[in-house]
């Protein structure tokens, strides 16, 4: 079984560009040095939306325990408001795999 992450993001007008920039060249990067894989990643036609999903392993505490380390990276720290600058609304459903 895997553990996931489907995430919408609604980004701020003006700001998809940055977003994708911010997102391919430093977010996953960190996501994978964390051991967390981006599965893949979509924009909706209107350019308002950013969708993709994030694999954990096969546990709630794999996901708990990788995500925990990427939220206490300097990284993540010194970033978290850059990054959460460009959103303005997002929806996080856990996914399990059947």
């Amino acid at each position: 079984m895997t553990i996931a992450h489907l995430r919408t993001y609604t980004i701020n007008a003006g700001q998809m560009d940055s977003w994708i920039a911010l997102f391919n060249e430093h977010l996953v990067p960190l996501l994978r040095e964390h051991e967390i894989c981006v599965e893949g990643a979509w924009v909706n036609d209107a350019r308002t939306q950013f969708i993709w999903v994030r694999s954990y392993g096969e546990t709630e505490a794999d996901l708990q325990r990788k995500e925990a380390a990427f939220y206490g990276s300097d990284w993540w720290k010194a970033n978290v408001d850059r990054v959460r600058g460009h959103l303005a609304h997002r929806e996080i459903t856990l996914l399990r795999s059947i």
